[in-house]
């Protein structure tokens, strides 16, 4: 695959999973307001932006044909790790640009950045730890 290719298909599997995380949010959110339902909705939406995200990077990023509950468990299990890290630099990009700047236009230029970051950082430690065998593929 070309970096290229690489970089259009990771972009824009990182929009539909962001599509379906904010779709879920919405769909919960129709059940109800307050604290308790906002709770509900972003955990659901992260939790259907992760499925999502990693099926398709599993599939067409990393092109990894493994099957089974014990192998998805445990590259699932990583993959959400991995995403774990990146979205603290994410959340701490954005968080820094606002109380260095205390504008919405800065925290969210620092969002953009942190995210564009995070996601080259996540790719990487998905190669190196998730879909390890991957790297042969890519290099071929």
């Amino acid at each position: 695959m070309t970096l290229r290719v690489l970089l259009i298909r990771y972009a824009a599997f990182a929009v539909i999973a962001t599509f379906g995380n904010l779709l879920t949010q919405r769909a919960v959110l129709l059940g109800g307001q307050g604290a308790a339902w906002f709770a509900l909705a972003v955990a659901a939406g992260t939790l259907v932006g992760l499925v999502i995200k990693y099926l398709l990077d599993k599939q067409w990023i990393f092109q990894d044909n493994s099957t089974g509950l014990r192998a998805h468990g445990q590259k699932f299990t990583l993959y959400t790790v991995m995403g774990l890290v990146t979205t603290a630099i994410f959340w701490g990009t954005e968080t820094a640009f606002w109380l260095t700047w205390r504008t919405d236009l800065m925290r969210e230029a620092g969002a953009v950045i942190g995210l564009a970051v995070g996601y080259v950082v996540k790719y990487q430690l998905d190669r190196r730890f998730v879909f390890p065998d991957a790297r042969l593929r890519q290099a071929a």
